[in-house]
């Protein structure tokens, strides 16, 4: 057995974009990474993919191939002043006597950057002090501040397929100087590849792992069941703080909205498996109540919220069980949107028309002044009249004959108009 302490990973990380696997629509042949690098000329950018799929090499193999200097942070460790201090260095650097280029540097998890934090790059960038790459697995478009995002390019990375990860896999066993000198039995590869999940490093280290645990006489197997015993657990391919994350939560709203119970439960069960916070979930069925259920089912907001409450006493596993319930219950409810659509109109006229006047006789008048100012003047109790309604201004003068919510045709919600026709009709009296 190996006594080498690199792991396979790091040993086999590509040192230019001749080895590189993977990313052809960047690196290959019209790639617009390869194009800057032959020109030259590398612009800052923020490459946005999974974890594992060649965001940090490229960067090192792009400062190596345009001969530049190479800083590297990451942002869970580094603050401000590391950053400001990596900037001087730069800077010092940039009037070098032997720079070609200006100095690289590489964020790795650029996401978890502050706001100040990123903040601080801003100067740098702008003035070409540095060229910044970031890596992050979170979409930029709402963890990176919009001052540093329009200033950089953002490409986005693709998870390796199978042939790339068959190209990796028998470069590893070809290349390696420790996994050359191994018999390898490569019997099937189901099993590593789906357990990769497109993640070269993940790949390399269950074939480090396979390697570790084999002793040095015998032959490596490689195989659905040697692979999946080496892992002893399948585990599911869910990032509950990555991208999937919001893909999944997406696919589980849209089936509930579209009342498809059996694409919510999946989607649910994708959730449940991966480890997603049950909280998380009780609060987008919260949401889902109102916002799609509404008033077409006036009980769904009350079981969602009872489901929130419930998850809380009961706890996990069981409260996989209350999720279940709840999701199936919304998924084949009648839908209504009135709701959602009423509060968003009245948003934009507020936003359209500012703060208009409250008319004086909705007004309290707590003092005598403003009773004599006429505030509550002229104001009519309903409950005084024929069915407790009776005709009066509760909108401000200029919107006053606005609509903002228009009943959906379900049950519920036209028997509510049906209520305001019939009291309506003796709104003179």
């Amino acid at each position: 057995m190996s006594n080498n302490n690199i792991p396979l990973a790091e040993r086999l990380r590509p040192v230019s974009l001749n080895d590189y696997i993977g990313q052809e629509q960047l690196v290959g042949e019209n790639g617009i990474i390869k194009k800057m690098i032959e020109a030259g000329r590398v612009n800052s950018f923020i490459l946005w993919g999974p974890p594992g799929v060649g965001k940090t090499t490229l960067a090192m193999i792009i400062a190596k191939a345009i001969y530049a200097p190479f800083y590297t942070l990451s942002a869970v460790s580094a603050g401000v002043k590391e950053v400001r201090e990596v900037i001087d260095k730069c800077r010092n650097d940039i009037h070098g006597l032997f720079t070609k280029s200006r100095p690289v540097l590489f964020i790795d998890e650029i996401h978890r950057f502050s706001k100040s934090q990123q903040d601080s790059l801003l100067g740098a960038v702008e003035q070409g002090i540095v060229t910044l790459i970031g890596a992050t697995t979170e979409n930029p478009s709402f963890e990176v501040i919009r001052p540093l995002l329009s200033r950089c390019q953002v490409y986005t990375l693709k998870p390796l397929d199978t042939s790339d990860l068959e190209t990796l896999m028998k470069r590893a066993i070809k290349e390696d100087p420790i996994l050359k000198k191994r018999v390898f039995n490569i019997k099937q590869t189901n099993a590593l590849f789906r357990f990769a999940g497109g993640d070269a490093r993940k790949l390399l280290n269950i074939i480090d792992l396979l390697e570790q645990a084999t002793q040095d006489d015998k032959e490596i197997v490689i195989s659905d069941q040697e692979v999946t015993e080496i892992l002893q657990e399948n585990i599911a391919s869910y990032d509950k703080n990555g991208e999937l994350h919001y893909d999944i939560i997406s696919a589980f709203i849209k089936s509930v909205r579209g009342s498809d119970p059996d694409a919510a439960i999946y989607w649910l069960a994708r959730m449940v498996a991966g480890g997603e916070d049950p909280e998380f979930i009780a609060r987008r069925l919260v949401i889902l109540a109102a916002e799609d259920i509404g008033l077409a089912n006036p009980n769904a907001l009350l079981l969602a919220n009872a489901t929130f409450d419930a998850l809380k006493k009961i706890g996990w596993p069981e409260g996989r069980i209350i999720l279940a319930e709840c999701t199936i219950y919304l998924a084949t409810s009648p839908k209504s949107n009135s709701s959602y659509m009423a509060i968003d109109r009245a948003l934009q006229e507020v936003n359209k028309s500012g703060n208009l006047d409250v008319p004086l006789h909705l007004r309290n008048a707590p003092t005598k002044l403003m009773a004599d100012l006429g505030y509550h003047k002229g104001y009519k109790y309903a409950h005084d009249y024929e069915n407790q309604y009776v005709e009066q201004q509760y909108l401000p003068d200029t919107i006053d004959n606005m609509k903002f919510w228009y009943p959906n045709d379900n049950n519920h919600e036209r028997k509510m108009a049906e209520y305001l026709n019939n009291i309506k009709p003796n709104k003179n009296d």
